[in-house]
Protein backbone atom coordinates (compact mmCIF):
# COMPACT_ATOMS: atom_id res chain seq x y z
CA UNK A 1 0.00 0.00 0.00
CA UNK A 2 1.64 3.20 -1.05
CA UNK A 3 1.81 5.60 1.77
CA UNK A 4 1.34 8.70 -0.87
CA UNK A 5 -2.37 7.09 -1.26
CA UNK A 6 -3.32 7.20 2.07
CA UNK A 7 -1.64 10.78 2.83
CA UNK A 8 -3.75 12.03 0.11
CA UNK A 9 -6.40 10.63 1.48
CA UNK A 10 -5.77 12.32 5.03
CA UNK A 11 -5.39 15.62 3.80
CA UNK A 12 -8.01 15.78 1.67
CA UNK A 13 -10.40 14.77 5.12
CA UNK A 14 -8.83 17.43 6.94
CA UNK A 15 -9.30 19.90 3.99
CA UNK A 16 -12.50 19.16 4.54
CA UNK A 17 -12.91 19.70 8.20
CA UNK A 18 -10.97 23.11 7.56
CA UNK A 19 -13.91 23.95 5.20
CA UNK A 20 -16.52 23.15 7.67
CA UNK A 21 -14.48 25.23 10.55
CA UNK A 22 -14.59 28.02 8.27
CA UNK A 23 -18.34 28.22 7.69
CA UNK A 24 -19.12 27.58 10.75
CA UNK A 25 -17.37 30.00 12.32
CA UNK A 26 -17.33 32.58 9.88
CA UNK A 27 -20.37 34.56 10.99
CA UNK A 28 -19.45 34.12 14.77
CA UNK A 29 -16.31 32.88 16.76
CA UNK A 30 -16.86 34.44 20.38
CA UNK A 31 -16.65 32.47 23.59
CA UNK A 32 -20.52 31.97 23.81
CA UNK A 33 -20.05 30.15 20.12
CA UNK A 34 -17.01 28.52 22.08
CA UNK A 35 -18.26 26.89 24.64
CA UNK A 36 -21.56 25.93 24.41
CA UNK A 37 -22.20 27.14 20.96
CA UNK A 38 -25.00 29.42 21.76
CA UNK A 39 -26.81 26.93 23.15
CA UNK A 40 -29.03 26.41 19.99
CA UNK A 41 -27.53 22.78 18.89
CA UNK A 42 -29.35 20.36 17.12
CA UNK A 43 -30.18 16.89 19.36
CA UNK A 44 -30.07 14.88 16.57
CA UNK A 45 -26.31 16.38 15.57
CA UNK A 46 -25.50 15.85 18.80
CA UNK A 47 -26.53 12.75 19.49
CA UNK A 48 -24.44 11.34 16.28
CA UNK A 49 -21.81 13.08 17.04
CA UNK A 50 -21.17 11.93 20.49
CA UNK A 51 -20.46 8.61 19.27
CA UNK A 52 -17.61 9.86 17.70
CA UNK A 53 -16.45 11.31 20.78
CA UNK A 54 -17.60 8.39 23.27
CA UNK A 55 -15.59 5.88 21.26
CA UNK A 56 -11.83 6.33 20.12
CA UNK A 57 -8.96 4.79 17.75
CA UNK A 58 -8.52 3.02 21.57
CA UNK A 59 -12.01 1.26 21.14
CA UNK A 60 -11.64 1.10 17.13
CA UNK A 61 -8.66 -0.87 17.54
CA UNK A 62 -8.06 -2.62 20.80
CA UNK A 63 -11.35 -3.70 21.03
CA UNK A 64 -11.73 -5.71 17.83
CA UNK A 65 -8.15 -7.15 18.80
CA UNK A 66 -9.14 -8.18 22.47
CA UNK A 67 -12.16 -10.49 20.63
CA UNK A 68 -9.29 -13.54 19.82
CA UNK A 69 -6.74 -12.22 22.94
CA UNK A 70 -4.62 -14.88 24.89
CA UNK A 71 -6.53 -13.76 28.07
CA UNK A 72 -10.14 -15.31 26.54
CA UNK A 73 -11.82 -12.27 26.39
CA UNK A 74 -13.71 -12.76 23.18
CA UNK A 75 -17.17 -11.30 23.50
CA UNK A 76 -16.67 -10.29 27.10
CA UNK A 77 -17.24 -6.31 25.96
CA UNK A 78 -20.19 -6.25 25.73
CA UNK A 79 -21.34 -6.97 29.50
CA UNK A 80 -19.28 -3.95 29.82
CA UNK A 81 -21.04 -2.00 27.08
CA UNK A 82 -24.57 -2.46 28.54
CA UNK A 83 -23.16 -1.19 31.85
CA UNK A 84 -21.87 1.63 29.63
CA UNK A 85 -26.02 2.00 28.54
CA UNK A 86 -26.82 1.65 32.00
CA UNK A 87 -24.44 4.27 33.35
CA UNK A 88 -25.98 6.60 30.08
CA UNK A 89 -29.55 6.53 31.56
CA UNK A 90 -28.63 7.06 34.99
CA UNK A 91 -26.78 10.68 33.39
CA UNK A 92 -29.73 11.51 31.36
CA UNK A 93 -32.09 11.36 34.42
CA UNK A 94 -30.60 12.76 37.02
CA UNK A 95 -27.24 14.30 36.32
CA UNK A 96 -28.53 16.19 33.28
CA UNK A 97 -31.37 17.96 35.24
CA UNK A 98 -29.33 18.76 37.82
CA UNK A 99 -26.87 20.72 35.32
CA UNK A 100 -29.61 22.48 33.03
CA UNK A 101 -31.93 23.58 35.89
CA UNK A 102 -28.32 25.60 37.12
CA UNK A 103 -27.42 26.86 33.84
CA UNK A 104 -23.87 26.05 33.96
CA UNK A 105 -21.25 25.91 30.88
CA UNK A 106 -18.61 24.21 32.96
CA UNK A 107 -20.45 21.30 35.11
CA UNK A 108 -17.72 21.90 37.97
CA UNK A 109 -19.38 25.28 38.78
CA UNK A 110 -22.50 22.62 40.84
CA UNK A 111 -19.26 21.39 43.26
CA UNK A 112 -18.48 25.30 44.09
CA UNK A 113 -22.31 25.56 45.21
CA UNK A 114 -22.74 22.35 47.02
CA UNK A 115 -19.45 21.78 48.83
CA UNK A 116 -16.74 24.92 48.39
CA UNK A 117 -13.76 26.75 46.26
CA UNK A 118 -11.41 24.13 47.22
CA UNK A 119 -13.07 21.45 46.29
CA UNK A 120 -14.59 23.11 43.11
CA UNK A 121 -11.32 23.99 41.62
CA UNK A 122 -10.03 20.42 43.16
CA UNK A 123 -12.76 18.93 40.55
CA UNK A 124 -11.63 21.00 37.70
CA UNK A 125 -8.29 19.60 38.50
CA UNK A 126 -8.83 16.01 38.10
CA UNK A 127 -10.90 16.56 34.44
CA UNK A 128 -7.75 18.60 33.37
CA UNK A 129 -4.99 15.98 34.16
CA UNK A 130 -7.37 13.06 33.40
CA UNK A 131 -8.29 14.35 29.84
CA UNK A 132 -5.19 15.64 29.14
CA UNK A 133 -3.61 11.91 29.33
CA UNK A 134 -6.55 10.61 28.33
CA UNK A 135 -6.92 12.17 25.17
CA UNK A 136 -3.29 12.17 24.80
CA UNK A 137 -2.99 8.47 25.01
CA UNK A 138 -5.41 7.98 22.54
CA UNK A 139 -3.90 10.58 20.22
CA UNK A 140 -0.49 8.59 20.70
CA UNK A 141 -2.01 5.00 19.81
CA UNK A 142 -3.23 6.35 16.19
CA UNK A 143 0.12 8.58 15.65
CA UNK A 144 1.61 5.32 15.53
CA UNK A 145 -0.24 3.98 13.33
CA UNK A 146 0.16 7.27 11.00
CA UNK A 147 3.92 6.62 11.57
CA UNK A 148 4.47 3.55 10.80
CA UNK A 149 2.45 2.96 7.69
CA UNK A 150 2.78 6.26 6.16
CA UNK A 151 5.55 8.88 7.66
CA UNK A 152 8.29 6.98 8.48
CA UNK A 153 8.35 6.42 4.65
CA UNK A 154 9.23 10.13 4.17
CA UNK A 155 11.45 10.07 7.01
CA UNK A 156 9.47 12.66 9.12
CA UNK A 157 10.17 11.81 13.09
CA UNK A 158 7.77 11.03 15.62
CA UNK A 159 7.35 14.43 17.14
CA UNK A 160 6.91 16.18 13.90
CA UNK A 161 3.92 13.85 13.01
CA UNK A 162 2.68 14.34 16.37
CA UNK A 163 2.81 18.40 15.71
CA UNK A 164 1.33 18.01 12.73
CA UNK A 165 -1.69 16.01 13.74
CA UNK A 166 -2.36 18.57 16.57
CA UNK A 167 -2.11 21.81 14.49
CA UNK A 168 -4.48 20.56 12.08
CA UNK A 169 -6.52 19.64 14.91
CA UNK A 170 -6.12 23.23 16.50
CA UNK A 171 -6.58 25.06 13.38
CA UNK A 172 -10.28 23.85 13.20
CA UNK A 173 -11.39 24.13 16.63
CA UNK A 174 -9.91 26.98 17.59
CA UNK A 175 -12.34 30.08 16.20
CA UNK A 176 -15.61 27.84 16.30
CA UNK A 177 -14.69 25.52 19.18
CA UNK A 178 -18.06 23.64 20.10
CA UNK A 179 -20.22 24.66 17.09
CA UNK A 180 -17.56 23.46 14.63
CA UNK A 181 -17.37 20.33 16.66
CA UNK A 182 -20.68 19.43 16.67
CA UNK A 183 -20.70 19.24 12.91
CA UNK A 184 -17.26 17.73 12.38
CA UNK A 185 -17.81 15.29 15.02
CA UNK A 186 -21.08 14.18 13.16
CA UNK A 187 -18.84 14.04 9.56
CA UNK A 188 -16.45 12.04 11.44
CA UNK A 189 -18.62 9.80 13.02
CA UNK A 190 -19.90 8.92 9.65
CA UNK A 191 -16.71 7.56 8.82
CA UNK A 192 -15.82 5.70 11.90
CA UNK A 193 -19.21 3.97 11.51
CA UNK A 194 -19.20 3.36 7.49
CA UNK A 195 -15.76 1.82 8.05
CA UNK A 196 -17.08 -0.60 10.73
CA UNK A 197 -19.54 -2.16 8.30
CA UNK A 198 -17.41 -1.45 5.30
CA UNK A 199 -14.92 -3.33 6.88
CA UNK A 200 -16.88 -6.31 7.63
CA UNK A 201 -17.94 -5.90 4.18
CA UNK A 202 -14.26 -6.34 3.06
CA UNK A 203 -13.44 -9.12 5.02
CA UNK A 204 -16.81 -11.14 4.42
CA UNK A 205 -15.39 -10.69 0.82
CA UNK A 206 -11.99 -12.22 1.68
CA UNK A 207 -13.64 -14.93 3.44
CA UNK A 208 -15.83 -16.25 0.46
CA UNK A 209 -18.67 -15.66 2.76
CA UNK A 210 -22.25 -13.64 2.72
CA UNK A 211 -23.30 -11.45 6.18
CA UNK A 212 -25.23 -14.38 6.99
CA UNK A 213 -22.84 -17.21 6.41
CA UNK A 214 -20.36 -14.92 8.42
CA UNK A 215 -22.70 -14.39 11.72
CA UNK A 216 -22.96 -17.47 11.49
CA UNK A 217 -19.07 -18.47 11.58
CA UNK A 218 -18.84 -15.99 14.21
CA UNK A 219 -21.46 -17.81 16.25
CA UNK A 220 -19.92 -20.94 15.54
CA UNK A 221 -16.46 -19.91 16.20
CA UNK A 222 -14.78 -19.36 19.32
CA UNK A 223 -14.30 -15.91 19.79
CA UNK A 224 -18.33 -15.37 20.47
CA UNK A 225 -18.70 -15.81 24.20
CA UNK A 226 -20.80 -12.96 25.89
CA UNK A 227 -21.66 -13.47 29.75
CA UNK A 228 -18.70 -15.04 31.83
CA UNK A 229 -20.59 -15.80 35.26
CA UNK A 230 -17.56 -18.16 36.85
CA UNK A 231 -14.60 -17.49 39.41
CA UNK A 232 -16.11 -14.16 40.24
CA UNK A 233 -13.02 -13.62 42.68
CA UNK A 234 -10.45 -13.95 40.38
CA UNK A 235 -11.97 -13.61 36.32
CA UNK A 236 -11.70 -9.53 35.65
CA UNK A 237 -14.37 -10.87 32.97
CA UNK A 238 -17.25 -11.42 35.05
CA UNK A 239 -20.09 -9.94 34.25
CA UNK A 240 -20.55 -8.65 37.87
CA UNK A 241 -17.17 -6.83 37.48
CA UNK A 242 -17.95 -5.73 33.36
CA UNK A 243 -21.62 -4.37 33.99
CA UNK A 244 -20.86 -2.25 37.22
CA UNK A 245 -17.76 -0.66 36.37
CA UNK A 246 -19.42 0.11 32.68
CA UNK A 247 -22.12 1.83 34.70
CA UNK A 248 -19.89 4.05 37.35
CA UNK A 249 -17.12 4.61 34.72
CA UNK A 250 -19.43 5.73 32.08
CA UNK A 251 -21.13 8.13 35.25
CA UNK A 252 -17.68 9.13 36.03
CA UNK A 253 -15.89 9.22 32.67
CA UNK A 254 -19.07 10.59 30.67
CA UNK A 255 -21.52 11.98 33.54
CA UNK A 256 -18.99 13.98 35.18
CA UNK A 257 -16.53 14.81 31.91
CA UNK A 258 -16.57 18.32 31.01
CA UNK A 259 -15.92 17.19 27.21
CA UNK A 260 -19.30 14.98 26.46
CA UNK A 261 -21.42 17.22 29.33
CA UNK A 262 -20.32 20.14 27.32
CA UNK A 263 -22.46 19.35 24.12
CA UNK A 264 -25.46 18.40 25.94
CA UNK A 265 -25.55 21.67 27.34
CA UNK A 266 -24.77 23.31 23.99
CA UNK A 267 -28.85 22.24 23.55
CA UNK A 268 -31.80 25.17 23.81
CA UNK A 269 -33.70 22.49 26.88
CA UNK A 270 -33.28 19.34 28.86
CA UNK A 271 -36.02 17.58 27.13
CA UNK A 272 -33.67 17.95 24.05
CA UNK A 273 -30.91 16.94 25.96
CA UNK A 274 -32.40 13.45 27.79
CA UNK A 275 -33.77 12.84 23.69
CA UNK A 276 -30.65 13.81 22.57
CA UNK A 277 -28.69 10.91 25.30
CA UNK A 278 -31.70 8.31 24.46
CA UNK A 279 -30.87 8.02 21.02
CA UNK A 280 -27.24 8.22 21.21
CA UNK A 281 -27.55 5.46 23.91
CA UNK A 282 -29.01 2.98 20.97
CA UNK A 283 -26.70 3.50 18.27
CA UNK A 284 -23.61 3.10 21.11
CA UNK A 285 -24.76 -0.13 21.76
CA UNK A 286 -25.19 -1.84 18.11
CA UNK A 287 -22.00 -0.18 16.49
CA UNK A 288 -20.34 -2.05 19.63
CA UNK A 289 -21.93 -5.46 18.44
CA UNK A 290 -20.45 -4.70 14.95
CA UNK A 291 -16.71 -3.73 16.61
CA UNK A 292 -17.11 -7.15 18.24
CA UNK A 293 -17.93 -8.66 15.38
CA UNK A 294 -14.80 -7.29 13.36
CA UNK A 295 -12.47 -9.05 15.83
CA UNK A 296 -14.59 -11.94 15.32
CA UNK A 297 -14.16 -11.87 11.69
CA UNK A 298 -10.40 -10.59 11.68
CA UNK A 299 -9.47 -13.64 13.59
CA UNK A 300 -11.06 -15.69 11.63
CA UNK A 301 -9.74 -14.56 8.43
CA UNK A 302 -6.23 -14.40 9.85
CA UNK A 303 -6.29 -18.03 11.27
CA UNK A 304 -7.13 -19.09 7.43
CA UNK A 305 -4.52 -17.41 5.73
CA UNK A 306 -2.10 -18.12 8.31
CA UNK A 307 -1.65 -14.50 9.54
CA UNK A 308 0.23 -13.19 13.00
CA UNK A 309 1.11 -10.49 14.84
CA UNK A 310 2.98 -8.98 17.42
CA UNK A 311 0.42 -8.10 19.64
CA UNK A 312 -3.41 -7.82 19.29
CA UNK A 313 -3.93 -4.20 18.47
CA UNK A 314 -1.82 -4.86 15.31
CA UNK A 315 -4.60 -7.78 14.32
CA UNK A 316 -6.78 -4.81 12.18
CA UNK A 317 -4.26 -2.23 11.38
CA UNK A 318 -2.16 -5.11 9.63
CA UNK A 319 -4.98 -7.26 8.00
CA UNK A 320 -6.63 -4.07 6.44
CA UNK A 321 -3.73 -2.09 5.54
CA UNK A 322 -1.48 -5.44 4.05
CA UNK A 323 -4.08 -8.07 3.27
CA UNK A 324 -7.58 -6.50 1.93
CA UNK A 325 -6.29 -4.16 -1.04
CA UNK A 326 -6.29 -0.39 -1.67
CA UNK A 327 -10.15 0.57 -0.76
CA UNK A 328 -10.54 -1.37 2.81
CA UNK A 329 -6.80 0.26 3.29
CA UNK A 330 -8.33 3.83 3.00
CA UNK A 331 -11.28 3.23 4.30
CA UNK A 332 -9.70 1.94 7.69
CA UNK A 333 -7.40 4.79 7.99
CA UNK A 334 -9.60 7.50 7.78
CA UNK A 335 -11.99 5.52 10.10
CA UNK A 336 -9.05 5.27 12.80
CA UNK A 337 -8.43 9.25 11.90
CA UNK A 338 -11.72 10.07 12.73
CA UNK A 339 -12.39 8.07 15.64
CA UNK A 340 -9.15 9.59 17.41
CA UNK A 341 -9.58 12.84 16.02
CA UNK A 342 -13.10 13.38 16.97
CA UNK A 343 -11.85 12.41 20.55
CA UNK A 344 -9.20 14.93 20.53
CA UNK A 345 -10.83 18.15 19.06
CA UNK A 346 -13.66 17.72 21.38
CA UNK A 347 -11.17 17.04 24.23
CA UNK A 348 -9.26 20.63 23.62
CA UNK A 349 -12.17 22.51 23.58
CA UNK A 350 -13.41 20.89 26.78
CA UNK A 351 -10.40 21.24 28.47
CA UNK A 352 -9.42 25.24 27.20
CA UNK A 353 -13.52 25.38 28.47
CA UNK A 354 -12.79 24.41 31.78
CA UNK A 355 -9.85 25.91 32.38
CA UNK A 356 -10.86 29.26 31.43
CA UNK A 357 -14.35 28.93 33.29
CA UNK A 358 -12.92 27.25 36.18
CA UNK A 359 -9.49 29.19 36.59
CA UNK A 360 -9.75 32.31 34.76
CA UNK A 361 -13.67 32.95 36.22
CA UNK A 362 -14.77 33.71 32.49
CA UNK A 363 -18.39 32.86 34.24
CA UNK A 364 -18.07 35.64 36.37
CA UNK A 365 -17.26 38.16 34.40
CA UNK A 366 -19.85 40.88 32.69
CA UNK A 367 -18.80 40.40 29.05
CA UNK A 368 -16.79 37.32 28.27
CA UNK A 369 -16.86 38.41 24.85
CA UNK A 370 -14.55 41.33 24.22
CA UNK A 371 -11.19 40.91 21.85
CA UNK A 372 -8.99 39.99 25.51
CA UNK A 373 -11.36 37.42 26.29
CA UNK A 374 -11.32 35.82 23.47
CA UNK A 375 -7.37 36.21 23.13
CA UNK A 376 -6.84 34.47 26.29
CA UNK A 377 -8.90 31.43 25.21
CA UNK A 378 -7.09 31.51 22.13
CA UNK A 379 -3.78 30.96 24.30
CA UNK A 380 -4.75 28.56 26.47
CA UNK A 381 -6.00 26.62 23.73
CA UNK A 382 -2.81 26.75 22.36
CA UNK A 383 -1.19 26.32 25.59
CA UNK A 384 -3.23 22.83 26.05
CA UNK A 385 -2.15 21.69 22.61
CA UNK A 386 1.61 22.05 23.58
CA UNK A 387 0.42 20.23 27.06
CA UNK A 388 -0.68 17.17 24.71
CA UNK A 389 2.35 17.27 22.51
CA UNK A 390 4.65 17.18 25.23
CA UNK A 391 2.50 14.43 26.94
CA UNK A 392 2.72 12.10 23.92
CA UNK A 393 5.95 12.42 23.69
CA UNK A 394 6.95 11.40 27.10
CA UNK A 395 4.44 7.97 26.35
CA UNK A 396 6.44 8.13 23.33
CA UNK A 397 10.21 8.01 25.08
CA UNK A 398 9.11 5.37 27.82
CA UNK A 399 8.43 3.26 24.71
CA UNK A 400 7.00 0.54 27.55
CA UNK A 401 3.39 -0.83 26.56
CA UNK A 402 3.21 -1.79 30.40
CA UNK A 403 3.98 1.24 31.50
CA UNK A 404 2.03 3.71 29.49
CA UNK A 405 -1.09 1.54 30.04
CA UNK A 406 -0.27 1.92 33.88
CA UNK A 407 -0.43 5.83 33.04
CA UNK A 408 -3.82 5.62 31.18
CA UNK A 409 -5.13 3.69 34.13
CA UNK A 410 -4.42 5.66 36.94
CA UNK A 411 -5.68 8.62 34.56
CA UNK A 412 -9.07 6.67 34.47
CA UNK A 413 -8.54 6.12 38.73
CA UNK A 414 -8.82 9.87 39.39
CA UNK A 415 -12.61 9.69 37.96
CA UNK A 416 -13.87 7.61 41.48
CA UNK A 417 -12.99 10.73 43.28
CA UNK A 418 -15.33 12.72 41.18
CA UNK A 419 -17.63 10.29 41.70
CA UNK A 420 -17.49 10.88 45.62
CA UNK A 421 -17.54 14.82 45.41
CA UNK A 422 -21.02 14.44 42.98
CA UNK A 423 -22.44 11.49 45.56
CA UNK A 424 -21.87 13.65 48.71
CA UNK A 425 -23.22 17.12 47.10
CA UNK A 426 -26.43 15.40 45.83
CA UNK A 427 -27.12 12.83 48.48
CA UNK A 428 -25.60 14.43 51.94
CA UNK A 429 -26.58 18.20 51.87
CA UNK A 430 -26.78 17.98 55.67
CA UNK A 431 -23.14 18.15 56.07
CA UNK A 432 -20.56 20.67 55.01
CA UNK A 433 -16.84 19.18 54.38
CA UNK A 434 -13.79 20.65 55.26
CA UNK A 435 -13.19 22.30 52.12
CA UNK A 436 -9.04 23.01 52.28
CA UNK A 437 -8.96 19.19 52.92
CA UNK A 438 -10.68 17.99 50.29
CA UNK A 439 -7.60 18.05 47.47
CA UNK A 440 -6.08 15.65 50.09
CA UNK A 441 -8.13 13.23 50.28
CA UNK A 442 -8.68 13.24 46.18
CA UNK A 443 -5.22 12.31 46.25
CA UNK A 444 -5.33 9.84 48.81
CA UNK A 445 -8.20 7.76 47.25
CA UNK A 446 -6.45 6.93 44.08
CA UNK A 447 -3.28 6.23 45.89
CA UNK A 448 -5.33 3.16 47.61
CA UNK A 449 -7.00 2.16 44.93
CA UNK A 450 -4.15 1.68 43.25
CA UNK A 451 -2.51 -0.52 45.96
CA UNK A 452 -5.59 -2.42 46.07
CA UNK A 453 -5.47 -3.36 42.04
CA UNK A 454 -1.66 -4.29 42.15
CA UNK A 455 -1.92 -6.19 45.40
CA UNK A 456 -5.69 -7.37 45.96
CA UNK A 457 -5.24 -11.12 44.31
CA UNK A 458 -2.44 -11.38 47.13
CA UNK A 459 -4.17 -9.52 50.23
CA UNK A 460 -8.16 -10.79 49.40
CA UNK A 461 -7.68 -13.37 46.66
CA UNK A 462 -9.97 -10.74 44.71
CA UNK A 463 -9.50 -9.35 41.58
CA UNK A 464 -9.97 -5.91 40.52
CA UNK A 465 -11.25 -4.59 37.30
CA UNK A 466 -13.58 -1.61 36.37
CA UNK A 467 -15.14 -2.04 39.06
CA UNK A 468 -12.51 -0.61 41.46
CA UNK A 469 -14.00 3.21 40.48
CA UNK A 470 -16.74 1.92 42.74
CA UNK A 471 -14.56 1.47 45.86
CA UNK A 472 -12.51 4.72 44.69
CA UNK A 473 -15.55 7.49 44.38
CA UNK A 474 -16.58 5.87 48.43
CA UNK A 475 -13.47 5.93 50.09
CA UNK A 476 -13.55 9.49 48.55
CA UNK A 477 -17.30 9.82 50.19
CA UNK A 478 -15.70 8.01 52.89
CA UNK A 479 -13.20 10.56 53.56
CA UNK A 480 -15.37 13.45 52.86
CA UNK A 481 -17.77 12.10 55.28
CA UNK A 482 -15.67 11.59 57.73
CA UNK A 483 -14.30 15.40 57.87
CA UNK A 484 -17.46 16.95 57.79
CA UNK A 485 -19.60 18.54 60.32
CA UNK A 486 -23.13 19.43 60.59
CA UNK A 487 -24.09 22.81 59.14
CA UNK A 488 -26.36 23.51 62.20
CA UNK A 489 -23.23 23.34 64.34
CA UNK A 490 -21.22 25.38 61.35
CA UNK A 491 -23.74 28.02 61.55
CA UNK A 492 -23.72 27.99 64.97
CA UNK A 493 -20.55 28.83 65.43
Amino acid sequence: MSPGILLSFIVGYFLVLLVISWLTSRKSADNDTFFVANRNSKWYLVAFGMIGTALSGVTFISVPGKVGAPSGDQFAYFQFVLGNAAGFIIIALVLLPLYYRMKLTSIYSYIEHALGTWSYKTAAAIFLVSRIIGSSFRLYLVVIVLQKFIFDSYHVPFAVTVIICLVLIWAYTYRGGLKTIIITDSLQTLFLVSSVFLSIYFICRGLNMDVFEAADAIKNSSYSKIFFTANFLTSHLHITKQFLGGVFITIGMTGLDQDLMQKNLSLSNIREAQKNMFSFISVFVVINIFFLSVGALLYIYASRYGISVEKTDYLYPTVALKYLGLVPAVVFMLGLTAATFATTDSALTALTTSFCVDFLNFNKKKDINTKKMISVRHWVHIGFSGMMLLTIIIFNAINNDAVVSAIFKVASYTYGPLLGLYSFGLFVGGRQVKDKLVPFICLLSPAICYYLSTNSAKLFGYTFDNELIIVNGFITFAGLLLTSKSKNTATTK
